[in-house]
């Protein structure tokens, strides 16, 4: 069968140039779909599919599209991965059909063998599925500078799919090399092996610190710092209310507001300390935060919030450096630094630098709803070895707190962000 496919603005405008070709009479109704949704700026497109038997098709001058003389290249670009992309799907769809000769054996117990011929049909289709792949991985033409060699045809749709997620290009590169060295030569003849395989290496890269609770007669204190706007009091108050509500032990918790530069957050943190009963301390200077600490010393969890701070500017960072000192040898204090995953792997990597004198001890992302690209906090991680404890998802108290997972950040890096999966 011969498969024809007609597309207008509407279902009837596709369907009466369905019904200018000559063999309209002879054609099957397969599907009607809108394969391009309407928007601002751009119509909606519709697209009817015939069949057509090969032997009733009527002899006829080609038909030269005119309509496709004004396109710019763009568009004749998606036209043309458009159509690949249905060709694959009606690959699918020829390999999920049974052979009836097969059915009919089936019934008989004795023979319950798929026939040899109908695997090797199935085989070849798989290949064939991976090979318009190819072609469309053909149109985004992208060469690995920093390897001896193009990326193989195989890996192009992966190498695609990392480099335009933020991922710094040396760590791709790294990770390319790593993985054309020794990954088996069997693994290489399908793309889904191929992905498989890639996700497994970039779980191991990334380090992550599991959620654990205080034990007896101990108590965690951490310490939130990072930029201005990242999202830390909004977090602070996600996890007050984990520790205090949502685990299967209710825990103390205590806050500290080191952030008296914005009234508007100390009053945000006291509202949130007042709905859910939790003690609150604010400190002012150095001094006094030692004090705060042992107003709290009954807590098994105290979080501490501090003031935003531009990474460029020191003496904030510097204050909240004499908090720590002033605690230092009574208080074991858990850094964590609170970044966006919205912004590029050069700005998280100058943030990092910037407060790196604090001893970072873990590392904590938000946004992650805000984004599309989930390379940068892949590389950072990467390169500073500093595992992951949290991500922030969105800006609901307390549901949209994730703990961090190697799986959870390699799916968002190559498939997308997916609250479902959160």
């Amino acid at each position: 069968m011969k498969i024809l496919t007609f597309t207008g603005k509407t279902p009837s405008e596709a369907l009466k140039k369905a019904k200018t070709d000559p063999n309209y009479n002879q054609m099957l109704h397969i599907d009607t779909k809108e394969i391009q949704k309407k928007s601002f700026g751009r119509e909606a497109i519709y697209e009817i599919v015939m069949g057509l038997e090969s032997d009733s098709a009527e002899p006829a001058y080609p038909r030269v599209n005119t309509q496709n003389k004004n396109k710019p290249l763009a568009q004749k670009s998606a036209d043309v991965l458009y159509d690949i992309s249905y060709a694959a799907k009606q690959i699918s769809k020829i390999a999920d059909v049974k052979d009836p000769l097969f059915e009919y054996e089936k019934s008989k117990p004795s023979e319950m063998i798929e026939p040899k011929e109908l695997k090797e049909i199935k085989s070849e289709i798989a290949k064939l599925g991976d090979k318009v792949k190819l072609i469309q991985n053909m149109f985004w033409d992208e060469k690995a500078p920093a390897l001896q060699r193009e990326i193989p045809s195989e890996f192009a749709e992966i190498y695609r799919l990392a480099s335009q997620s933020g991922m710094d290009r040396e760590h791709l590169d790294t990770i390319m090399r790593i993985t054309l060295e020794h990954m088996p030569f069997k693994m290489r003849e399908n793309s889904a092996t191929i992905k498989r395989y890639f996700q497994t290496l970039l779980r191991k890269m990334v380090t992550v610190r599991l959620e654990a609770a205080p034990s007896i007669g101990e108590k965690r204190v951490m310490m939130f710092v990072g930029p201005t706007g990242v999202g830390k009091t909004t977090s602070v108050a996600k996890l007050a209310a984990r520790y205090s509500y949502l685990m299967e032990k209710k825990y103390k918790v205590g806050l500290v507001v080191l952030d008296t530069y914005r009234i508007g957050a100390v009053e945000q943190l006291m509202q949130y300390a007042r709905m859910m009963k939790l003690g609150i301390e604010t400190v002012v200077d150095p001094p006094e935060f030692a004090s705060a600490l042992d107003s709290l010393k009954y807590c098994d969890y105290i979080l501490i919030d501090t003031m935003g701070s531009s990474p460029y500017d020191k003496t904030k960072i510097q204050k909240i450096y004499e908090c720590l000192q002033e605690s230092n040898e009574r208080y074991a204090i858990d850094v964590v630094l609170v970044m966006p995953s919205s912004i590029k792997y050069e700005d998280l990597q100058i943030t990092y630098d910037s407060f790196s004198s604090l001893n970072i001890d873990t590392l904590m992302f938000t946004k992650l709803d805000e984004t599309k690209g989930f390379g940068n906090i892949f590389s950072l991680a990467y390169e500073t070895k500093k595992p992951i404890s949290y991500f922030s998802v969105g800006q609901e108290v307390p549901e949209d707190l994730v703990c961090a997972s190697s799986d959870f950040l390699v799916e968002c890096l190559l498939n997308g962000f997916n609250r479902s999966k959160a």
